[in-house]
């Protein structure tokens, strides 16, 4: 009896313990990124990484994200949307697979680019990062490759760079970091947001 009373306890505590360690290693989801001043979807104030506004009308988020991942819009800014609109859309993963299908359809158009590539590549790694938040399925498409395709189209981008470097590990992740690092020098919000991941 006694050994089964332990059991049961050590069973708990892996339960409880398995969310937290999903979360540590979800870079995509657990760390805000730099903004500035530009425009983001609503938050609420608080210092931890999963604040949404409890009164921002998820039957905006669609029309809301897309907007925000406009041309003139910052890489950084744009990985702060996606992150922000995968923790809304995980009180409705529909939401999730509306976002995903309008910035992959964007990749389609004659007039899209490597904002487009990106966009798409860096919402689907998100959306991965962020399965433990009992979403759908993650997404089965390489977003890292198609985050690759939007570096080679725009020759440097720093901040791209250190977009990639949060989704793969190793050398690979090292060569993107370096890049991004070189980058950090003349961009003061990146340089900011790699001092918080510790790079």
């Amino acid at each position: 009896m006694k050994s089964l009373r332990m059991f049961r306890l050590l069973a708990l505590g892996v339960l409880l313990l398995v969310p937290a360690v999903s979360e540590a290693g979800s870079p995509l989801i657990c760390f805000p990124f730099q903004t500035g001043s530009a425009g983001v979807l609503p938050w609420s104030a608080g210092s931890g990484w999963k604040t949404p506004d409890p009164n921002y009308d998820l039957r905006h988020l669609t029309a809301d994200t897309l907007r925000l991942l406009s041309p003139t819009a910052p890489v950084l800014a744009r990985m702060e949307n996606m992150r922000r609109a995968v923790i809304y859309a995980a009180q409705d993963p529909r939401l999730a697979d509306e976002i995903l299908s309008a910035l992959l359809a964007r990749t389609t158009t004659p007039a899209s680019g490597a904002l487009a590539l990106f966009d798409a590549g860096y919402f689907i790694e998100t959306l991965r990062n962020g399965s433990y938040m009992r979403m759908n399925a993650a997404p089965t498409r390489d977003g890292y490759a198609l985050v690759s395709r939007a570096i080679g189209l725009t020759g440097a981008n720093a901040e791209m760079e250190f977009a990639a470097s949060l989704m793969t590990a190793g050398p690979r992740a090292d060569q993107h970091r370096r890049r991004a690092q070189a980058g950090a020098a003349a961009n003061v919000l990146l340089a900011q947001t790699m001092d918080t991941f510790g790079r």
